[in-house]
């Protein structure tokens, strides 16, 4: 082992379960190995890109060399900033309109509830710790791989440097990831602001919350806040929320944010930051007509940025840009051949499934495609997403206008939720599904899903579109009934009824003499 110890590092409160995540995922007294003189492969990020690639690496058991570099947390946004809090904290604010609403559902709530925020946010810390073993140094140290807790950066074009250490290469892997980009508003550096990163360390409620952005990210915590009994303003600088969704689907949350309280300011700029006694005055603009909001805290859930700095990038040939990360082709290979990248700090799609399955293209890459061949692409992935608001939006494959600016004719099935048992009988009938199929074809193309479940549904069309499995095919899925995921068999059955045409009938019918 060498004598450099791993710099400390702390997460707000540092209560037994913090501090039960920091023993896992970046311990005080880690002391980093002694490197090897050759690694087959260097990982520079712990991240969920990072994390996959190293121990499907060293999971294959061919006796390689692998070693993962990480300078703050073990599991990255995911584990600490991300997935698993937003999801803690969103499940209990479920509860609470689930209480909200019971009186509709013949339940009446005799007493007074009461949100004990400080509760909510302790199981979402205790939860985040009991998991944090997954992604621990000791898991990954115990799979055969050399971690390293420290700053790497590339010192030559076969090493990465760490505290002071050299670690050779034969093919090395950039998974830095990417953070909160900085708001440009005036003041508010000053008057302070939270992101993804510090939201999680709230122990005391904001009565008054800001959120910035109407994209995925703010929406869901602005209605999570919302809740959990926050008074939230939400400021958007489009004309809608969700500006890349389906606008349908959009619309429908945008009318259930405004139902539950939260202040909609649309086509909005933030202008100042000032710090008064209240709290913090934000001033903005709608329409040129100038107005202000006081509150506790400000939440920033608008824009990433790719976390490039200090990797000293220029010194391997490795091609990068301060907004969209480092430059990749197909296979996820940068401009130095022997360096590859994958997840946030190179990818548009910033989900953790999208950095798992392209970690997995990286493993392939790297590692088994001799001279180039047999090389998987990022192209080839079909990638579906969720948006974890209430009702969730679920999207895979092609939206309309995507179509139409390639080209390409769609016809569109919408199944209505108004016309799902399950969905009246749940009280949710307010969503849809949509499917694009190409047209003349059952060829599916894309599907949106606005639905509670929404994010468990989309997969069946994912399968579909991944297997080349049509409308027709699906039509013959059995679905149990009642279920929400029904309404994928209503749409696979709407376009089986289109092939009814005049002839077919008439050929329909001739059989039924002779049946």
């Amino acid at each position: 082992m060498s004598n450099s110890e791993s710099p400390r590092v702390t997460m707000r409160p540092m209560d037994e379960f913090n501090q039960k995540l920091i023993k896992n995922v970046h311990p005080d007294n880690w002391l980093n190995p002694q490197p090897t003189d050759d690694y087959d492969l260097v990982v520079i990020g712990g991240g969920t890109a990072g994390l996959v690639v190293a121990a499907g690496a060293a999971g294959l058991d061919l006796g390689l060399k692998i070693a993962l570099i990480e300078k703050n947390l073990m599991g990255g946004d995911c584990l600490n900033f991300g997935c698993i809090p937003s999801k803690c904290l969103i499940r209990s604010a479920r509860v609470v309109e689930e209480i909200k609403k019971a009186k509709d559902l013949g339940i009446n709530i005799s007493q007074q509830f009461d949100v004990d925020f400080a509760t909510v946010m302790e199981r979402m810390r205790r939860i985040r710790a009991s998991i944090s073993h997954h992604d621990s140094v000791e898991r990954f140290k115990s799979l055969g791989i050399d971690v390293f807790l420290g700053a790497g950066k590339f010192k030559s074009n076969n090493t990465i440097e760490v505290d002071q250490q050299t670690l050779k290469f034969k093919k090395a892997v950039i998974a830095t990831g990417a953070r909160a980009v900085k708001p440009k508003i005036r003041g508010i550096e000053a008057a302070g602001y939270l992101t993804n990163e510090t939201v999680f360390s709230l122990t005391q409620k904001p009565e008054k919350l800001a959120v910035i952005g109407g994209g995925p990210v703010g929406c869901e915590l602005a209605q999570t806040f919302r809740r959990l009994g926050c008074e939230v303003t939400l400021f958007h600088r489009g004309s809608h929320i969700l500006n890349q969704e389906d606008p349908e689907a959009a619309e429908i949350l945008q009318k259930v944010l405004i139902d539950e309280g939260i202040r909609l300011v649309l086509n909005c700029q933030l202008e100042e930051v000032v710090t008064v006694t209240e709290g913090k005055r934000l001033y903005f603009s709608v329409n040129s007509e100038r107005d202000s909001v006081t509150v506790d805290e400000i939440l920033v859930g608008a824009g990433r940025a790719p976390n490039v700095e200090n990797l000293n990038l220029e010194a391997v040939s490795v091609e990068y840009d301060q907004t969209f990360g480092v430059k990749v082709n197909d296979y996820l290979q940068t401009t130095n051949p022997k360096i590859y990248a994958a997840g946030d700090i190179c990818m548009n799609w910033k989900f953790t499934h999208a950095a798992d399955a392209a970690a997995r293209i990286v493993i392939k890459n790297t590692l088994f495609s001799p001279f180039g061949w047999g090389r998987a692409k990022l192209s080839s992935l079909v990638m579906p997403w969720v948006t974890y608001t209430s009702p969730e939006i679920a999207h895979v494959g092609m939206y309309a206008k995507e179509a139409e600016k390639l080209g390409i004719k769609i016809e569109t099935i919408k199944i209505p939720y108004i016309r799902i048992d399950r969905a009246i009988a749940d009280h949710e009938e307010s969503g849809f599904l949509k499917i694009h199929h190409k047209k003349g074809s059952d060829q599916i193309l894309g599907a949106t899903i606005v639905a509670n479940h929404a994010g468990e549904m989309i997969s069946e069309i994912t399968t579909a579109i991944v297997n080349n499995i049509g409308l027709s095919k699906l039509s013959t899925v059995i679905h149990p009934y009642p279920t929400q995921a029904e309404a994928i068999k209503k749409a696979a059955d709407a376009y089986r009824k289109t092939l009814l045409t005049p002839k077919t009938k008439q050929l329909l019918g001739f059989l039924t003499k002779f049946s």
